[in-house]
């Protein structure tokens, strides 16, 4: 279902760069990987702390329990990650303002996607760790908060 979605929505934005050919004709409209890295790197970063085994992760003190400090940082994970994605769709790239819009949304609702797949991965893959609601629900309070700043701010 979700590839569906993502195929729907790549299909949507690709004939609208279609149907316009003096973006097409631009070339700060075409992405450039480089503009992205730290995005990607973000996304790696991520990965790499998701498959952790739970013994290798270091223990909390009390009071890091007691402000839900595992939360804080997931939710500014995925904050960055939305907002290193977001950045240079704003910045770098020339496109119409719903456009860059569209593609905020996009991007936010793929931040959702891979924190639930996150989630799976450890609760099916990696040892010690498993599947936290509230974990995903940092997660995407960490996307909207994100997003939501971007909105305001840049679009």
């Amino acid at each position: 279902m979700w590839q569906h979605l993502i195929n729907y929505l790549m299909l949507q934005h690709i004939q609208q760069l279609l149907d316009n050919k003096a973006l097409m004709q631009n070339p700060s409209t075409r992405s450039s990987v480089k503009k992205f890295i730290p995005g990607i790197a973000c996304f790696f970063l991520i990965l790499v702390l998701i498959c952790l085994p739970g013994s290798k992760i270091p223990p909390v003190e009390t009071w890091l329990n007691d402000i839900y400090f595992d939360k804080w940082v997931h939710a500014g994970l995925f904050g960055m990650l939305v907002f290193l994605f977001i950045y240079p769709i704003y910045k770098k790239m020339i496109l119409p303002l719903q456009l860059k819009r569209n593609w905020a949304i996009k991007i936010a609702i793929a931040a959702v996607i891979w924190g639930l797949t996150t989630e799976l991965i450890q609760k099916f893959f990696i040892a010690e760790r498993s599947f936290d609601i509230y974990d995903l629900a940092a997660d995407t309070a960490g996307i909207l908060a994100a997003y939501n700043w971007c909105r305001i701010k840049y679009l």
